[in-house]
């Protein structure tokens, strides 16, 4: 569908068929995205060393600040530009595409630079012991160093053509560069590099894959034609303060919930590798396997967030409703099939990643307790993308933050007091059906606004 058809898209498709075709690519570039996040843990388990397995699982929420990064300008920039096409502005949607590009670029070389320099306190911080810091360094220096420049650029291109109803263009784009980083582990990992660097080729083919998903977002975009909105301009040449506000005002707080979100992995990381780099390479697969409903979902609410900010500009509130309503109840029940799958295939999941025998135990017990939050952290999930649509950054900032600096991430050092490791892998459950609780109020109060 090109770009000038996408009113129909917007204003007059039916809502499933909208939804569909907004997040039939998207859920299927979040697949991809979880399976090359697993593909490393995978291979990494084919060597048999669990301190492999456990560097990687440091290195995880470090290289997830990257989305922290692309959130900033790409989710924030990418529904200002859906508002501003919905009150018919292109001319200024075309100033917060460059913008959020030229921003984007900018913060992700800071971060590179400041990780390599950085490196040594970073890695004492997160935990990383002898057995595991110089594998740790060298996939940080692969994936964040080398490969955060074009990692944050083709997050935020893949958001900019989300924003314009280009779906199925970020999602190919996305889809490539995954199914690329699936075909280079082994080629890196077990071909190309001797034995016991195996998860120094782990992060060169992450790198490359993700240079390669930024080159074909780069083209993508260039092909869309002089009648685009997403065209770079002069770096010099900014938006409407009001625009500058409602990137920030959305990409902020959808910066910081990502944020956060990784600082709970650091956190969780931190607590259990106080018990036995078993128990941190345990809970670093089941971080990763517990990931396909949250994907999921992340696609379906990544395919709404368009539209709902596109209807809500342009005063079709009904329509908006409508889209609310189908996207909750689809990642509901998707969730609720997942946990069911989960709690069956637990030791079967485990073993797909590593075969010793005490770390597939350990890891199927966290598995079982980790998935029951998972309709809970859909709906976590689910509200704050739906205010990212609205253009309510503070109730957005509000969730994000109350949902991890004030209960996830307290909770855990409370619950590993009490229970020690397994209160650990219970926090996610309590937390998130706390902050399920306010979310809803929030909204309730939102929608009698509306």
């Amino acid at each position: 569908m090109r770009e000038k058809n996408n009113p129909f898209l917007f204003e007059s498709m039916p809502v499933p068929d909208a939804v569909r075709t907004m997040a039939v690519p998207t859920v299927l570039g979040q697949l991809i995205i979880l399976v090359y996040n697993m593909a490393d843990t995978f291979f990494l388990g084919r060597t048999g060393n669990p301190c492999m397995v456990a560097a990687a699982a440091l290195i995880l929420p470090v290289y997830n600040l990257t989305l922290s990064i692309a959130g900033l300008s790409g989710v924030g920039g990418g529904a200002q530009i859906s508002r501003l096409l919905g009150e018919g502005r292109k001319g200024e949607a075309e100033n917060v595409f460059s913008f959020s590009v030229w921003i984007s670029v900018l913060t992700a070389a800071a971060f590179s630079l400041l990780v390599l320099v950085c490196m040594d306190p970073l890695l004492s911080l997160l935990g990383a012991g002898e057995n595991t810091r110089g594998f740790a360094a060298s996939y940080a220096f692969c994936v964040i160093v080398l490969g955060g420049l074009p990692t944050v650029l083709g997050g935020v291109l893949a958001n900019m053509l989300r924003s314009v109803g280009e779906s199925g263009k970020a999602g190919t784009g996305v889809m490539m560069g995954g199914l690329v980083n699936i075909v280079l582990d082994p080629l890196f990992m077990f071909v190309l590099l001797p034995r016991g660097n195996e998860i120094l080729g782990a992060g060169l083919a992450t790198c490359l894959s993700n240079c390669l998903s930024c080159l074909y977002f780069i083209l993508v975009i260039r092909r869309l034609g002089e009648g685009s909105v997403l065209r770079l301009h002069n770096p010099f040449r900014l938006p409407e303060r009001e625009s500058v506000r409602m990137v920030l005002t959305v990409g902020i707080p959808s910066s910081v919930d990502t944020l956060l979100f990784d600082l709970d992995y650091v956190v969780i990381g931190r607590l259990m590798s106080g018990h036995s780099d078993i128990a941190l390479a345990a809970i670093g697969i089941v971080l990763k396997a517990e990931r396909l409903p949250m994907n999921v979902g992340i696609g379906i609410c990544q395919a709404m967030v368009p539209i709902v900010a596109y209807n809500y500009a342009s005063g079709d509130h009904g329509r908006m409703r409508e889209v609310i309503t189908f996207c909750r109840r689809l990642g509901i029940g998707f969730a609720l099939v997942s946990v069911l799958l989960y709690e069956w295939f637990a030791p079967g999941i485990m073993r797909i990643f590593i075969s010793e025998a005490e770390t597939v135990a350990l890891g199927t017990d966290f598995l079982r307790i980790r998935c029951l939050a998972t309709v809970f952290k859909f709906l976590c999930f689910f509200f704050i993308h739906l205010f990212n649509g609205f253009g309510r950054g503070k109730e957005s900032l509000f969730l994000g933050i109350f949902r991890w600096a004030f209960v996830n991430i307290p909770m855990l050092f409370i619950l590993h007091a009490v229970f020690g490791m397994y209160g650990v892998v219970w926090g996610q459950f309590v937390s998130d059906l706390l902050v399920v609780i306010v979310s809803a109020l929030v909204y309730r109060r939102i929608v009698r606004d509306l």
